[in-house]
């Protein structure tokens, strides 16, 4: 019996945690699988990377959001690390913006924000983006720009700040699928001398090698003690004026969890 319970114990704590979310995006029924904010999903039923589908966003010449897919989030258990994996895959011959800026692509969100609340002007918002080639994991702090401890993502320019965190090669070369990780954990907090430590953790991987790798980094203040992650953003977008030209990307077999799977 008490052999019985200790393998029993000892199997469940090898097991990785379950996944938060999954979205394969093998059909347009994504509200119907928690997801909201969303309208309309064009599903791809030729090109997928696995499964019978994969969601496609496509811009018109000069656009900014996709024509012919919305933007959509979804909610999960709030957690101070979170994992990303997904496969994405861009048109050929596409086309940066040559900015230090855009497209905008994915976000996590916190608990210190409603589920609807913007993610231009946060508390914490963190970003999952290819820009010129690289992949980018990024944060920016906005809102706190009046909170005790103001902005931990550096200064206010333009009205924006942010904290980038960029491969070094360009990866996204070509019109391939590819697998795109990433990690964000918050840094702890010293309350006691009422200060964060910079112990907080980004890093991302693409097509499995770890190409960005932080453990000095401080996503948030003793402002905000309770911070969790607890909201994912897929919202595809180009400033105005800044889109080349027209272009799609997909995105397909989607995981948000709280650890990355052995």
């Amino acid at each position: 019996m008490h052999s019985t319970l200790a393998t029993f114990l000892t199997l469940a704590l090898a097991q990785p945690p379950a996944p938060l979310v999954t979205e394969g995006f093998d059909d347009a029924k994504l509200l119907s699988r928690g997801w909201y904010d969303g309208q309309k999903f064009d599903v791809d039923r030729t090109g997928m990377h696995r499964g019978d589908g994969c969601l496609m966003y496509h811009w018109k010449t000069g656009g900014t959001t996709p024509d012919n897919s919305s933007g959509v989030r979804r909610l999960f258990e709030p957690t101070e690390t979170v994992y990303l994996r997904c496969h994405l895959k861009l048109s050929k011959d596409w086309g940066w913006t040559g900015r230090n800026y855009h497209p905008h692509l994915m976000h996590f969100m916190t608990t210190e924000n409603a589920k609807w609340a913007g993610p231009a002007a946060s508390r914490l918002t963190v970003y999952i983006e290819p820009c010129n080639g690289k992949l980018r994991l990024a944060a920016q702090d906005i809102q706190n720009k009046d909170a005790p401890h103001g902005l931990t993502q550096g200064p206010l320019r333009g009205g924006y700040n942010g904290t980038m965190f960029d491969s070094q090669e360009k990866l996204f070369v070509d019109d391939q699928w590819h697998q795109i990780e990433a990690q964000f954990t918050l840094n702890s907090l010293d309350l006691k001398n009422d200060k964060p430590n910079a112990d907080g953790i980004v890093r991302g991987w693409f097509d499995g090698k770890l190409v960005i790798d932080r453990t000095d980094v401080v996503l948030r203040s003793t402002d905000f003690p309770n911070m969790k992650f607890n909201q994912f953003l897929l919202t595809p977008y180009f400033g105005p004026g800044l889109l080349p030209h027209e272009q799609m990307l997909w995105i397909d077999e989607l995981t948000v969890g709280t650890a990355r799977p052995e």
